[in-house]
């Protein structure tokens, strides 16, 4: 990734904002993705991989601080709040949690820019990176970068959310994922005592993978708890 073919996530559920904003940074060179909530920014924060996301604070479903805290606790992924709150203590709240930069609404689209090249920049100069591009397990190969999944050379296709799924467990190989972790970032926190969502999710991915949940070799359960992908 180069800063001028950054993919960026804007969270808002302004369509106004999300239309200046797309071709503002589409003018620059940028793939740009798009969220109106705080659930599908979550999502497509996990499925998508972006190099930066424009986070709004005042989202319908979840509070963008919720937002930050949860991408925060599973990436690096550079976040620019992007709010038309302009105390200082929600400013310093939002950088404390986490967030890069911080801008107020209205803006200037040049400052807005610049924010984001420098963002990018430094991140690049470091070779930070939300996710590992490539994991091995076995015949499973995810590669992050292309949102590919193979196993034993055939091309397996998922759901945005079953891709989500397996890319959490692939961040952390061997490491136990809770039921509630899964459910918060990727369904969001209002879902996270609906296991069943999970446990479909799960389901399908097994069988799509020919895992055989009861002597797995990809994806173990911990009873109780949540789910691990096993180091092969």
């Amino acid at each position: 990734m180069t800063p001028d073919h950054a993919r960026i996530l804007i969270v808002d559920d302004e369509l106004p904002i999300r239309r200046f904003l797309r071709i503002s940074l589409r003018s620059q060179g940028y793939e740009v993705l798009e969220a109106e909530t705080g659930g599908q920014g979550l999502l497509m924060a996990v499925s998508d991989q972006p190099d930066l996301v424009l986070l709004d604070l005042g989202l319908p479903d979840i509070e963008g601080q919720e937002v930050l805290q949860a991408i925060r606790e599973q990436s690096r992924i550079p976040v620019i709040v992007v709010s038309v709150r302009d105390s200082e203590s929600e400013k310093v709240a939002c950088l404390d949690a986490g967030a890069n930069d911080y801008i107020t609404k209205p803006f200037g689209i040049q400052e807005l820019l610049a924010r984001v090249r420098a963002v990018l920049r430094q991140r690049s100069s470091t070779g930070e990176s939300s996710a590992p591009r490539r994991l091995q397990a076995g015949e499973l190969i995810i590669d992050f970068d292309m949102r590919k999944v193979t196993l034993a050379g055939r091309l397996i296709r998922l759901t945005p959310r079953e891709y989500a799924v397996l890319a959490m467990l692939a961040e952390h190989p061997g490491r136990v994922i809770t039921q509630t972790q899964l459910l918060k970032d990727i369904w969001g926190p209002v879902h996270q005592r609906d296991t069943h969502y999970l446990r479909i999710i799960i389901s399908k991915l097994r069988y799509k993978l020919g895992d055989d949940p009861e002597q797995p070799t990809l994806i173990q359960t911990e009873a109780g708890v949540g789910y691990r992908l096993l180091e092969v």
